[in-house]
């Protein structure tokens, strides 16, 4: 469920962002505002960015394979990472290279109620994809705040699209502002100011997006609520003694690899060891489905459990 979501966000803001970039290009010819230009460039990275996400879902359904004997699940972290990557580089790189040069050489806008009506639609089209993907998100959010959630979250995608998509819309509105300012006032500085402020919006954005996709690529075990619901599986039944060392590791958002050292009751024969061990699998997989591949060692109590 929590692919099919993610994809579905994505694509409907990869329809977003692709008609927008062409409508804030028209203007930026139509103006000659960089803020406008500067706003394209940004809509150009995120359907560029969209479609690299599209992608890696795709190779992380690949079949495991004698050198990825565990799944191809983390490319999608991995793609996630070079989106940010991308919006570092391209979106902000480019958007602060150019707030700079307006800054220091200020252009008049030209037909600014053009740049009024593209902005507009840009921010109706970038609400809607936003609007999209917080109502998938909502159910996996729960409790959370939105940050704990672009914070916690294993689905890359979600975190990606809810960041871009509000970034989006406070650049637009940036663009916007600064546009007015630039008409309004006689004063095309603004229009510059607009454009580093778009940048430095998107290196902010950029800067998390990295921070979170590098962790989920070094390996993020499960959540505080997925790791109490398997310990309790396993404490419930009542062969175990003791869970002596538990570990988890997401190999994927939906692919969770769980290891355990039990101590169960002394007095099991090798068959009735080997059905409780059956048993606890089965458990854990009853409260979080997504705990796949499961490796359970028999122990004895040597040290304090962990």
């Amino acid at each position: 469920m929590a692919a099919g979501g993610s994809t579905k966000a994505v694509v409907a803001a990869l329809a977003g962002n692709s008609a927008i970039a062409v409508a804030k290009f028209v203007g930026f010819v139509i103006t000659g505002s960089s803020s406008m230009l500067a706003e394209a460039i940004h809509s150009c990275a995120d359907s560029g960015n969209q479609a690299l996400l599209l992608w890696g879902g795709k190779a992380a359904r690949k079949e495991a394979d004698d050198e990825h004997q565990f799944g191809y699940g983390r490319e999608r972290y991995y793609w996630a990472f070079v989106v940010a990557l991308v919006l570092f580089l391209v979106g902000s790189g480019f958007a602060l290279f150019e707030g700079i040069e307006k800054i220091r050489h200020p252009h008049e806008i030209d037909n600014p109620n053009v740049a009024y009506a593209i902005l507009g639609f840009g921010i109706c089209a970038e609400f809607y994809a936003f609007k999209t993907a917080i109502q998938i998100a909502k159910p996996m959010k729960g409790d959370r705040s939105w940050w704990e959630f672009i914070r916690g979250t294993r689905v890359p995608e979600l975190a990606v699209v809810l960041l871009e998509d509000f970034g989006a819309m406070i650049g637009l509105l940036i663009a916007m502002v600064s546009v007015w300012i630039s008409a309004t006032f006689d004063a095309p500085i603004w229009d510059g100011i607009g454009t580093l402020s778009i940048g430095i919006l998107l290196f902010v954005i950029a800067m998390i997006l990295i921070i979170e996709m590098r962790s989920l690529l070094i390996g993020e075990g499960a959540d505080e609520k997925d790791m109490a619901a398997i310990r309790s599986a396993i404490s419930d039944n009542p062969n175990v003694n003791a869970i002596l060392h538990l570990r988890t590791q997401h190999l994927g958002p939906e692919e969770l690899l769980v290891g355990a050292k039990i101590d169960f009751s002394h007095d099991l024969s090798m068959a009735e060891l080997a059905q409780v061990i059956d048993d606890v699998e089965v458990a854990v997989r009853k409260v979080v489905p997504h705990a796949r591949p499961m490796y359970i060692e028999p122990d004895l109590t040597r040290k304090e459990t962990v």
